[in-house]
């Protein structure tokens, strides 16, 4: 999966987030997203409504997804 279409994806689920990702090999991915929808959300529920806007595409063809995440 590339980098631009992970972005893409958030960006869909959550329209008002700030994203960067990047990738070494095109197969690990880390990510730093951060949106005021996070708020008030645990580090659990945050990375739950990422995975999320991902759907089946995490489970088909991203191998793995390091996430940083925060409100502010």
């Amino acid at each position: 999966m590339e980098v631009s279409k992970i972005k893409k994806l958030i960006k869909i689920g959550l329209p008002d987030a700030t994203i960067e990702i990047y990738s070494d090999d095109g197969q690990h991915f880390n990510a730093k997203v951060i949106s005021p929808s996070f708020l008030g959300k645990t580090l659990i529920q945050q990375h739950r409504m990422i995975y999320n806007t991902l759907g089946d595409s995490f489970k088909n063809s991203l191998h793995a997804l390091s996430l940083r995440t925060s409100a502010k």
